[in-house]
């Protein structure tokens, strides 16, 4: 498939060249379905950059990125991850390709197709893949590096998790709650721990009802909580999608945020323009 080019690409989906270009290389002016259509039919032809400059083994390097199917949509924190991603790798000369990664390929540990049909130097993964399969994938002999998410340590969610616990307490708050499936990631399970410790520090107690989950089993987040009878004064809520949601359902049912209850978001991902009130996250 190394003959395969962008005007091949663009032939079979209806647009020119120069829009698989910018697609590829995560440039404006294509809209995000049809940039993702591009990246999707480009890794499945096998294409390769041309214009990767091969001057030493670490200039123009081909980086695939994977990311869990049920983590992606068109609006979501890993399509900007994805974007903001695209850009730094063709800003330092290098080429980025996104590839899916189902949940029968992790069941199956199917190697995905940027390994199967073609060559890449390394791999970068988002959202949170099974340990097997990245041990499938470690055993590829190439760089691997994890975003939100670890395999098998990092420390700046439970950092970050339990700073934002601090700030509510300096402000004043001696209930909290946690919201997050905390089984569902590493990184939510990090978050949790982080919160519980800055808890613990200051020796105040953490009421089971008040830490419940924020999405469903197949990873969709919810639109409204099962929210505890006695409410806490603030929650630490594990993204800022979830902590939009909170908010939305606390508002609905007559809370006012923050007078009455505070929330604190993770990932300084806010999507919606002109949040009422400002999120506070990390």
């Amino acid at each position: 498939m190394s003959g395969i080019t962008m005007r091949d690409i663009g032939r079979q989906l209806g647009v020119s060249a120069v829009t698989v270009s910018k697609a590829l290389a995560g440039k404006s002016g294509v809209s995000e379905e049809m940039r993702q259509k591009i990246i999707r039919r480009a890794s499945e032809l096998g294409y390769v950059n041309p214009n990767a400059p091969q001057t030493t083994p670490t200039s123009g390097l081909d980086v695939g990125i994977l990311i869990p199917e049920n983590f992606f949509s068109v609006v979501s924190f890993y399509a900007t991850f994805y974007k903001q991603l695209v850009q730094a790798l063709t800003d330092a000369g290098h080429f980025g390709i996104m590839e899916l990664v189902t949940h029968d390929m992790q069941t199956a540990l199917t190697l995905p197709n940027l390994l199967r049909s073609r060559h890449v130097d390394a791999l970068i993964c988002l959202g949170q893949l099974t340990s097997p399969y990245m041990q499938l994938l470690t055993r590829q002999e190439m760089p691997v590096i994890c975003l939100d998410f670890h395999d098998p340590f990092v420390t700046n969610n439970a950092f970050g998790a339990a700073q934002l616990t601090y700030w509510l307490i300096e402000q004043g708050h001696r209930d909290i709650g946690f919201v997050g499936d905390i089984k569902a990631t590493s990184s939510i399970m990090e978050r949790y721990l982080g919160f519980l410790s800055a808890m613990l520090m200051k020796d105040l107690p953490v009421r089971p009802e008040c830490v419940f989950s924020d999405r469903s089993p197949e990873g969709n987040t919810f639109h409204t909580f099962q929210l505890p009878e006695k409410m806490p004064t603030a929650f630490v809520v594990n993204c800022d999608m979830s902590a939009q949601a909170l908010i939305t359902d606390l508002q609905s049912r007559g809370y006012r945020v923050p007078e009455d209850i505070s929330v604190v978001g993770f990932d300084d991902f806010c999507p919606t323009a002109g949040n009422t009130p400002p999120l506070t996250t990390f």
